[in-house]
């Protein structure tokens, strides 16, 4: 049986604001997390993305803080992206509604000048990106000696995108007496080193296997030929407006998200999308993921930038439109539906290139994830001579990766062609002794 909320050693102020905001029983990495946080322990928590690990760490936090004190903040979390950064900011504001603790969020994007503004006005929690945070503290406008909270959150994260050396640089700089807080849904190499630096005796939490998607999310695999019949399949999908009533489209690239905005726009209406990637201006980003979240647009088309920055209940499906290169972000892409044990839909559409992928997500997430034929009324186009060759390559350095010694059918074309050109020059050479003779003659 769940536990209530009530069980938990939290104040009156912050059970009410709880209350408030729909919530009755804990998640279970609240459940394990929230006792141990209050106890004053360094904790490592291992949980998927959606499982409610916000929450887990920010109650026990304002709980410990109370009220604002002083001018300098006592409380410093850590996020990878200015999405999930300012995600984390709106549960702490929903969390602390009847406390007066101020809580200020930095992220790069944007100019530092009102952020800085914000921080010398009088700061209790500060939510940040590494890097944001190292400019405006080395430019002299944070001070870290009253700081008594760290926490790391999607540490795995942090070090697929190279922030290992500012977070060393952070932990310089912050009291040695704290409390420090790490959450991560995988446990790489870099997680446990980071880990080892970071943490002193620390708790473990595990709500399920390391990247295993959240139970109440149904994955299914649509294997594709190429680029267009991906496109027909997502248009037949879409016709289904009862179904698939919200839905995140995620890609690989930039330019393919563009791609599909353009794509639905047309056949939908620009009322019907957005598209979020590092290109578009942070206010774009923030408004496009607020309409969103309003239910004012239907679908959102988005790059792995924001997959872990979308806290959106209801998410009906999310449509794997690429398979990503970095498998972890599967289970983080899959996890923005079947959130707070709602349920949820995602599908992938793969390739033969993107089979390789396929395999090691399975193997990572311990399952195999059922593929499904194409619907009778989805058109498979003939793959253009390019994309072919494209995905041939790929394959090739696939097979490169796993086996060294693999020449690939790239190689042996480039091998025999070269043999070839090497036998025309030395026919050309091939000129009589006489001719050469004479030719010098003439000269």
């Amino acid at each position: 049986m769940p536990k209530s909320f009530e069980e938990f050693n939290l104040n009156r102020q912050i059970l009410n604001a709880v209350a408030d905001a729909g919530f009755t029983v804990a998640t279970p990495i609240q459940e394990k997390a929230i006792a141990p946080v209050l106890s004053g322990q360094d904790l490592f928590g291992i949980a998927e993305t959606g499982t409610g690990k916000t929450a887990a760490y920010v109650l026990p936090i304002l709980m410990q803080l109370k009220y604002a004190q002083g001018d300098s903040a006592r409380a410093l979390i850590l996020a990878p992206t200015r999405e999930l950064a300012m995600q984390i900011t709106e549960h702490i504001k929903v969390f602390s509604t009847y406390l007066d603790l101020r809580t200020v969020v930095i992220f790069g994007g944007i100019g530092p000048k009102t952020q800085i503004e914000q921080i010398k006005a009088g700061v209790d929690i500060i939510v940040a990106t590494p890097g944001r945070f190292l400019d405006i503290y080395l430019a002299g406008h944070i001070n870290t000696q009253y700081l008594k909270f760290l926490v790391l959150d999607e540490a795995d994260k942090m070090m697929d995108m190279g922030f290992i050396g500012s977070i060393h640089r952070i932990l310089e700089v912050v009291p040695r007496k704290r409390q420090n807080l790490l959450f991560s849904a995988t446990m790489s190499s870099l997680v446990q080193k980071i880990a080892g630096d970071f943490l002193k005796h620390p708790t473990i939490v595990e709500v399920a296997e390391q990247a295993t998607p959240a139970q109440t999310v149904t994955q299914t695999l649509y294997e594709v030929p190429n680029f267009k019949t991906k496109i027909n399949l997502l248009q037949h999908l879409m016709k289904n407006d009862e179904e698939f009533k919200r839905v995140i489209i995620f890609c690989k690239t930039k330019t393919v998200a563009d791609n599909i905005f353009s794509f639905i726009e047309r056949r939908f209406g620009a009322d019907a999308v957005r598209v979020i990637h590092a290109n578009k201006g942070q206010n774009t980003r923030i408004n496009s993921i607020n309409d969103f979240k309003e239910g004012n647009i239907r679908v959102l088309v988005a790059t792995d930038v924001a997959s872990r920055g979308i806290d959106v209940s209801e998410v009906s499906h999310v449509i794997n439109f690429d398979v990503p290169i970095i498998i972890e972000d599967y289970v983080h892409r899959i996890g923005r539906t079947g959130r707070a044990l709602s349920k949820g839909d995602a599908l992938t559409f793969f390739t033969d290139a993107e089979k390789y992928y396929i395999k090691k997500i399975e193997k990572l997430i311990r399952q195999e994830i059922p593929v499904v034929p194409l619907p009778a009324e989805v058109f498979v186009e003939e793959t253009p001579y390019e994309e072919r060759q494209a995905i041939n390559r790929a394959i090739d350095d696939q097979k490169r990766k796993e086996d060294p010694t693999f020449k690939g059918a790239f190689h042996e074309k480039k091998h025999a062609a070269s043999i070839a050109a090497a036998e025309r020059a030395k026919n050309r050479d091939k000129t009589p002794a006489w001719k050469k003779k004479k030719f010098k003659n003439k000269k």
